[in-house]
């Protein structure tokens, strides 16, 4: 039982760290503020909630696990607070979302052919 355990643990650490890189690689590749913003937000969380599930899994002590525990409920509340006052903000500030000129880029398809 004690390796299934270690096993679970494993997979959800290895799991969130998968979806912390592929934030990283969403903060990179994504063309503006808002897509930028919702992938480091659901990544955050979720890769947070999925190392945090797996350190539980790991630590056999009380005081422990409620710690973690106490921490993953306020990053589960602030997060996409946070992420949704500041998309908010951004939007009232006038900064405007990309969005990908669908004609144009039709008849850019068009003629490449």
């Amino acid at each position: 039982m004690e390796q299934f355990i270690e096993l679970l643990s494993g997979i959800s650490l290895l799991i969130g760290s998968l979806l912390c890189i592929a934030g990283g690689i969403g903060l990179l590749r994504f063309p503006d503020f808002y897509t930028r913003m919702h992938a480091a937000g659901v990544t955050d969380t979720l890769a947070t909630t999925m190392i945090i599930i797996g350190l539980v899994l790991l630590n056999p002590g009380a005081l422990v696990v409620m710690k973690l525990i106490t921490i993953l409920l306020l990053i589960l509340l602030t997060s996409p607070t946070a992420g949704h006052a500041l998309a908010k903000a951004a939007y009232r500030s006038g900064l405007k979302p990309f969005i990908k000129n669908h004609k144009n880029h039709q008849e850019s398809k068009s003629s490449k052919r």
